[in-house]
């Protein structure tokens, strides 16, 4: 038995834009498919008809949304994305014991080249040939052990926090994948 995911909570609303915390399992925007079409932004749209999407988060993410009230506040809040004026960072639990950077200031960086994967859209893998510059920077904030089972070793995990540099599709997992990591599930960011 399938279960909705819960409503967003509305944190903010004026005249420009909705800020709305999302959460996990809902999707940010409809999907292929008539099973898919329950979203974050036709629950929205539903109560703000001149709600419009600037940005998008993956479904298994939950986090901070920003809406725009109309097509001008559209555009002025989408281009202060592009411009990298809006600061993002994320948090994820990660399978393994991964240790602090070297650097001064606890931060590594992943850059790696990011491309559709045209068989298995709309996931990216890294791709040297056509590949677009993508730049990620981790640092490790703490590792927790929690036992699958009493004769078996615990399993580590290690929260994470992230902020893309750049903005391409799921580049945060690829980029974490490269170094050999992978979200623990279920992924809490």
């Amino acid at each position: 038995m399938d279960t909705m995911p819960p409503e967003p909570t509305l944190l903010h609303a004026d005249e420009q834009m909705l800020v709305l915390d999302k959460p996990s399992g809902l999707l940010a925007v409809p999907g292929r498919g008539e099973d898919k079409q329950d979203c974050l932004s036709a629950r929205v749209q539903a109560r703000w008809p001149d709600a419009l999407v600037v940005h998008r988060l993956d479904m298994a993410t939950s986090g901070l949304m920003v809406m725009a009230r109309g097509v001008e506040a559209q555009r002025a809040l989408s281009r202060a994305f592009e411009q990298r004026r809006v600061h993002k960072r994320y948090q994820a639990l990660v399978s393994g014991d991964l240790h602090a950077p070297a650097s001064a200031d606890g931060w590594a960086s992943v850059e790696l080249p990011l491309a559709v994967d045209w068989l298995n859209r709309p996931y990216s893998v890294v791709c040297w040939q056509t590949g677009k510059p993508s730049l990620t920077r981790w640092r490790r904030l703490e590792s927790a052990a929690a036992p699958q089972n009493p004769s078996g070793p615990p399993d580590i995990t290690t929260r994470v926090e992230m902020e893309p540099m750049t903005g391409r599709t799921h580049q945060l997992r690829v980029h974490m994948m490269a170094i050999g990591l992978s979200f623990s599930s279920p992924c809490p960011f």
